[in-house]
Order: C-alpha cells, then structure tokens, then sequence
C-alpha cells in the first residue's frame, strides 16, 4: 500500500512556524477567529486592541501605539504587515486574481460519499489553498475550523448521526492506531447498509494535519482509511517534498474515484486543472487567452 502522505505538501516554506501559530490558536480561538488577513493582527473583543500573533505585541488603533504583554508600556508602532499578494485585485467569488477569474468554471457535481474538511484556522486565508475547490463542486461538503479546546458542535452531531459512516483519512504509518485502519471496502459495506460515508480530510500542513489528528479525541473512536493511490500531484503551487505528496482537493479526487463516484471525481479534477492554470498564469501577470483543455471540458459540462 503507497503511503501518499497527502498533507506534506502543504505550505513547506512556513511549516517551521506552524508550532508558535498553533499554540496560538489552540490556546484562544477568539484569536484566530477576530484575525483580520490584511493586516495579520487580531483584536481583543474586550479592549479593542490589535496584537501581532508574531510578537504577542497590542496596538491601540487610534494611536498607532503598541503595548508590550509583560509590561504594559507603550512601544513605537511596527511597520505596516504586507503579506505576498496583498495588493492583487481578486475575484469575490473564487478568490483568485481577477485577471483569471475561474468562476466560469464551476461545475457542481453530486456524489454518494460526502466530504468534510477539518480545517486548521490558519489556512483559511491562504489563497493557494484547495480545499475549498471541493466545496465548489460538491455542495453538499461541510468545513470546519478546527481549535483544540473548543471542538465545533455541530461537528460532533454529525459524527453522533447514524445516517453517516465517517472515515478519518490519515497514513497507516503508526502502530498505536493500527486497529482502526480499515480499506475502501469497508466504505462499499456501509453504502450497502445504506448508511453515507464520510471522508474526513484534514486540512492544513503535514504537521498541522498530525496535530489535528492527535489532539482532537472525538476523532480516536473513528476507523482511519489511508489512501492508497499511484496519482503523482499535479499540483503546482506549492512544492511537494514527494510527486506522490497530495494536495487536499487531489486527495478527494482519488477518493471519490475508488469510491465509485466517478464522474464527481472527473469534474473536480478538471476544476482543480483550471485553477492550477489560473493561478499559475495570474502569478506571472498573464492573461490566459483560451480556455485550457480542463476548462473546455467544464463549460462543456455546464451547458449541457
């Protein structure tokens, strides 16, 4: 069984950070939640006051003035937090650059097995992220955010609700865990009992994804389905440190496709296409003069 790993590829060029952010977040998920993404602070709902989860530095909006934590006196405002991209013009419904807007491209597609995504707070503001191409294609897909201390109800009703049968998509890498790993079969015998399967998928970086994974116990009484799969990634965004590293949105695609739902597996890996072209071209200031061959096969779909 190949072991894809499929969350390493994330975001390897801040991952040496992801321990600092993640205390962060799991400490406080009004941090992560009051974060405003054009600045990179977040702001206390009781004082007002913005602070740098990079520092633990808070700054009065009115003054400029930052306060240090541990004493409390003032400190010249910090230069302005400019993150890559800031500046470019993106579109409100797809989050890419206007310049290739991919919009036209969305297909929505239905399948028997459902897909939810534990997101970590962190990777909701990163426009490189794929997760979110899966809730585009299949309506019917739940996002959660995940925080260590502070689990998402509705996320635990759901797992509560006999209609479903969920699977925690992870390596079989460790023995501790061994007794829950189970094969695709066992997703084609809940379907036959007429319950919906699951694929929970974690979202974030690899160390991000194995903190998510130990650290939230309503997921240790569920089975753990490893995928194995031969895809090398088409992924072009950020760089794997393995071909056969998946991204999140390439995870559920073969997932869908040894699930039996073929032809959600097909749309969605034409609009991850389109979005890896969109991207790619929008990042060199290119305008793509014709729809990409994944593209064509989207509108064609659409029109139909």
């Amino acid at each position: 069984m190949l072991d894809c790993r499929p969350f390493r590829l994330r975001d390897h060029a801040t991952m040496q950070d992801d321990t600092f952010h993640d205390a962060i977040t799991e400490r406080d998920p009004a941090i992560a939640s009051s974060c405003d993404p054009a600045t990179g602070l977040s702001s206390d709902p009781a004082t007002g006051l913005s602070s740098d989860p990079a520092t633990g530095l808070s700054s009065d909006p009115a003054t400029g003035l930052s306060s240090d934590p541990a004493t409390g006196r003032p400190r010249p405002p910090r230069r302005e937090f400019k993150a890559r991209g800031s500046f470019v013009t993106r579109c409100k419904g797809c989050h890419l650059p206007a310049l290739n807007c991919l919009c036209p491209y969305r297909v929505r597609a239905e399948s028997r097995a459902r897909v939810w995504l534990l997101t970590h707070p962190l990777e909701h503001h990163k426009p490189t992220n794929t997760g979110r191409l899966i809730g585009d294609v299949l309506p019917a897909t739940e996002v959660f955010t995940w925080y260590r201390t502070a689990p998402d109800a509705r996320l635990l009703a759901l797992l509560d609700d006999e209609r479903y049968a969920p699977f925690v998509i992870f390596p079989d890498d460790q023995p501790d865990y061994a007794d829950r790993v189970v094969g695709m079969e066992s997703v084609t015998e809940h379907r036959q009992g007429g319950r919906i399967p699951v694929f929970i998928i974690l979202d974030g970086t690899w160390r991000q994804a194995r903190r998510i994974f130990r650290k939230s116990p309503y997921l240790d009484r569920l089975p753990v389905l490893p995928l194995a799969t031969e895809r090398r990634t088409r992924y072009r965004l950020r760089k794997p440190a393995s071909a056969a590293h998946l991204c999140t949105a390439e995870v559920a695609i073969e997932l869908l496709r040894q699930a039996g739902d073929a032809t959600a597996a097909e749309v969605l890996d034409d609009y991850f296409d389109a979005f890896n072209d969109s991207y790619a071209a929008s990042r060199g200031h290119e305008k793509l003069e014709a729809p990409t061959a994944a593209m064509r096969r989207l509108l064609e779909r659409a029109h139909r």
